[in-house]
């Protein structure tokens, strides 16, 4: 029985040993950061002595400075090597953690979210470049599939502890809550920094050539991807797509509490739901994503699954029992399935539109492109339920349909710019 059990846990995180430990290090850092996640608005409030006013200001300026400079950030990867830079981030944010204990007042607090912000957004777009560099094309997709299965149970062992400590109410051990997370997250710090460095693989060996053309200044800001609008266009349509994490951790909840007769306790189930489907199923959803019509065709999968989402949801208000409880339930499980399948897609178009010798600054445009996604949909979205009923779940599901339209021409053109960039590398000087 402990051998079959040994085996089917290796199976469940991943085929290979290097899938397997980078498997290993999201648990380890989705653990630490579902600590101090879950614990955060206690910490906060009972321990640095904030509102929740002064909460909400101080995590919105730190975003908009982030969003500010997630390009630059993104480059830093490509200039100092993605491994370099997410072993140092990440070592730097474990640290960061421990300066909580100092934090008193908005100013400070405010500050400190600026750096652990900036420095999380580096570490994130290091290790997707990182990520996308050491596996061959054709496993880049599943490979970020098992990743994300296994953050989903590191979040969820990270949500347990934190609640252990939360449950005594006392503020010693709450203060315990970042040192418990910057413990894991040096942790992750040293397995990071032991992983093999990357080496590009030979679909990308114009990488030297753009690389030699950056130095002697050949190309100019050519290759900025920036300048490739398809993608930045892409990436704000693959964030809208990303809205199914508003429906699911904002829109549902709040619908069930206020619009529907389901019992509160209901929204344990659908977390719980939403957490072991995440785990299970990822790695199938992401299966056989490879090319640029494979991840449209997920894509589109996902924003179905999404339309569905709202078409179900909305007619609980009028539903009762048992009935409700039911189309509640499904209506949750059908935008997980938005979650798996829009996830898979993202992760197969960025890594077959981005430029090999900037993968750092893609990363950088892709998590800029998400913020402008993404950033007024708890808003508008929260509006368009609660406030216009089933003429806003329509608008929401407008919304994304037009996403979902919109994304095909954006990737097609921003596929036609990398293959312009290849062409004018390989021609005569």
């Amino acid at each position: 029985m402990p051998n079959l059990l040994s085996d089917r846990v290796t199976r469940l995180a991943g085929p290979t040993p290097l899938v397997r430990r980078l498997s290993g290090q999201s648990v380890l850092s989705a653990f630490g950061d579902g600590v101090f996640l879950t614990g955060s608005a206690v910490f906060f409030t009972q321990i640095v002595g904030l509102s929740a006013a002064q909460v909400g200001l101080g995590l919105s300026i730190a975003g908009l400075v982030t969003f500010l400079l997630a390009v630059p950030l993104g480059k830093l990867s490509d200039r100092y090597g993605a491994k370099r830079v997410w072993a140092l981030a990440s070592l730097v944010e474990a640290l960061l953690y421990l300066a909580w204990l100092a934090v008193g007042g908005l100013l400070t607090f405010v500050a400190m979210m600026i750096v652990l912000e900036n420095v999380t957004s580096a570490s994130r777009s290091a290790r997707n470049a990182y990520r996308f560099d050491v596996f061959p094309r054709e496993e880049r997709v599943s490979s970020n599939a098992y990743f994300r299965a296994a953050r989903n149970v590191g979040y969820t062992l990270g949500a347990l502890l934190a609640g252990i400590a939360l449950a005594t109410n006392d503020d010693h051990v709450i203060r315990a809550v970042p040192l418990a997370t910057a413990t894991l997250l040096v942790l992750n710090a040293a397995l990071v920094s032991r992983l093999p460095s990357v080496a590009h693989h030979a679909e990308e060996a114009p990488l030297e050539e753009a690389l030699e053309a950056v130095t002697d200044g050949r190309d100019g800001d050519r290759r900025s991807a920036l300048r490739n609008k398809g993608y930045v266009a892409m990436a704000v349509c693959g964030g809208i797509l990303g809205t199914h994490q508003v429906l699911l951790n904002v829109v549902i909840p709040l619908w069930l509490v206020e619009e529907t007769d389901a019992p509160r306790v209901l929204l344990a189930w659908l977390f719980g739901t939403n957490t072991v489907m995440a785990v299970l199923l990822q790695v199938a959803a992401a299966r056989g994503v490879t090319t640029v019509a494979d991840s449209l065709r997920a894509q589109r999968r996902g924003a179905f699954f999404f339309v569905l989402s709202c078409g179900i949801v909305l007619v609980t208000h009028d539903t009762v029992g048992w009935v409700t409880i039911a189309l509640v339930w499904i209506g949750h499980v059908t935008v997980t399935g938005a979650e798996l399948f829009q996830s898979a897609g993202e992760w197969g178009l960025q890594a077959e539109l981005s430029d090999p010798a900037r993968r750092g600054e893609y990363q950088g445009v892709s998590q800029l492109g998400y913020t402008l996604g993404t950033v007024w949909a708890p808003a508008a979205y929260t509006f368009l339920a609660m406030e216009w009923g089933t003429p806003g779940w329509f608008v929401i599901a407008g919304i994304v349909l037009v996403a979902a339209v919109l994304i095909h021409p954006a990737a097609r053109a921003a596929e036609r710019h990398l293959t312009r960039l290849d062409d004018a590398a390989a021609a005569p000087a």
